[in-house]
């Protein structure tokens, strides 16, 4: 945001040429927005600060800087919060975005559980729910997102009509296009028509969709293994198997949203008339949980198995589930080996419920990708745990509510600027 001050607005430079764009004059009740948004971001991003601060840090001028602050106060935008307490002169008021002046909700649908969280606008989670997923329709499962949403606000004490941004990260592929989530199997009737128009009815209009593997890449950037760089791909392998791409610092979805949809490489037994081929895809058929489970029956063992029991059993020296394992370690190096020539990322990150069991499969991983190319990322497991997926879609929820929550009061003032200057 560019300063502003004495009644003019400063402009950027202009990127292309690095020269200095035109001073634009601007209305009092135009430049007054434009302040108040400099300085609410500024305080949002670097607070709590004081007005000497806030003065010293944007360039605006001191009175421009109170006039902004008592703008945002009486909006309840921001709140004072005490007083400094340095070394010399006398201490200072110091303001802080109010937290209640947004909420934000996000839910996490798999098919095992459904989890949510209500955070407020600086990003404070203060109630969560896990809950085991309703998967037997369509119609349950929204119920559910609608339901265990409502009564986390009520658990926060907030009215749903507060609420200015929900999220839900689910398997699948959303296309903003049409509205409409494809690619998603393990989710029953998850894929229909309708579904995006049937949460909403439930949350309101102001949701957003988003991939849960994206979701989870996006808390790797902001709280985990990926902070600091800036390529980086997240492999997800549970009941399914996906992919996120984190590259120049930014998610990348692709024209269609469909970016990172690994389950369908030709890595694993393919069977073109089998219909779980064709709709769920090689890759995930043979290396998710399902498939873990199918060769581990292949190989001889016996009793109630799941991925999870395979891998304990290795863990504690099964010979056939150690095999079983090291199959599984080479299907993903495969994978990893088709993508890293392509993406060259620092960091393949392993997350999901099979992915987290980084100490039986980042050794036999790298092994293999030693043996097939000539360069390497670096594999990781993650360390965000079954919260992942909820971190991301709280960030982005909180993404949009705060875009919109501090161009509330600025944006009444560019409404009467517009005005202003019609006339």
């Amino acid at each position: 945001m560019a300063a502003v001050s004495s009644g003019v607005l400063i402009g950027r430079t202009d990127g292309g040429t690095g020269a200095a764009a035109p001073i634009t004059a601007g209305t009092p009740s135009l430049l007054r927005a434009i302040n108040e948004r400099s300085v609410l971001e500024l305080i949002h991003n670097r607070g709590p600060l004081s007005r000497a601060q806030v003065a010293r840090v944007s360039g605006l001028s001191k009175p421009t800087v109170s006039l902004a602050l008592s703008g945002l106060l009486r909006a309840e935008l921001v709140l004072e919060v005490g007083r400094s307490h340095g070394d010399r002169g006398p201490s200072a008021v110091l303001y802080e975005v109010n937290p209640s002046a947004g909420w934000v909700v996000g839910i996490d649908v798999g098919r095992k559980w459904v989890r949510a969280a209500i955070a407020d606008i600086s990003g404070k989670i203060v109630a969560r729910r896990d809950e085991r997923a309703r998967v037997t329709s369509q119609r349950q499962l929204i119920g559910q997102i609608g339901s265990i949403a409502h009564r986390l606000a009520r658990e926060a004490g907030v009215a749903w009509s507060q609420v200015t941004q929900a999220a839900v990260g689910s398997p699948g592929v959303f296309d903003p296009a049409r509205g409409y989530v494809a690619m998603a199997p393990n989710l029953p009737g998850w894929g229909r028509h309708g579904l995006v128009e049937a949460v909403r009815e439930q949350l309101g209009s102001s949701v957003s969709f988003e991939n849960d593997v994206n979701l989870a890449a996006l808390a790797e950037r902001d709280h985990g293994l990926g902070r600091n760089l800036r390529n980086f791909v997240l492999i997800s392998i549970g009941t399914g198997i996906g992919l996120a791409l984190v590259i120049d610092g930014q998610l990348r979805r692709g024209a269609h949203g469909a970016a990172g949809e690994i389950a369908y490489l030709p890595v694993g037994p393919r069977d073109p008339k089998d219909p779980a081929n064709r709709r769920r895809g090689s890759f995930e058929e043979a290396a998710a949980a399902a498939g873990i489970v199918r060769e581990a029956r292949r190989l001889g063992m016996r009793g109630s198995l799941t991925a999870e029991s395979v891998f304990g059993a290795a863990r504690h020296g099964n010979r056939t589930a150690e095999r079983v394992v090291a199959l599984e370690a080479e299907r993903l190096a495969l994978a990893i080996a088709t993508i890293a020539p392509v993406l060259d990322p620092e960091l393949v990150i392993l997350g999901g419920g099979i992915g987290r069991s980084g100490d039986l499969l980042i050794e036999p991983i790298e092994r293999e990708l030693r043996q097939i190319l000539p360069f390497r990322p670096k594999i990781a497991v993650s360390a965000l745990g079954d919260d992942a997926v909820l971190q991301g879609a709280v960030a982005i929820a909180l993404e949009a509510a705060r875009e919109r929550v501090f161009a509330r009061q600025p944006g009444r003032q560019l409404q009467q600027a517009a005005g202003e200057a019609a006339r």
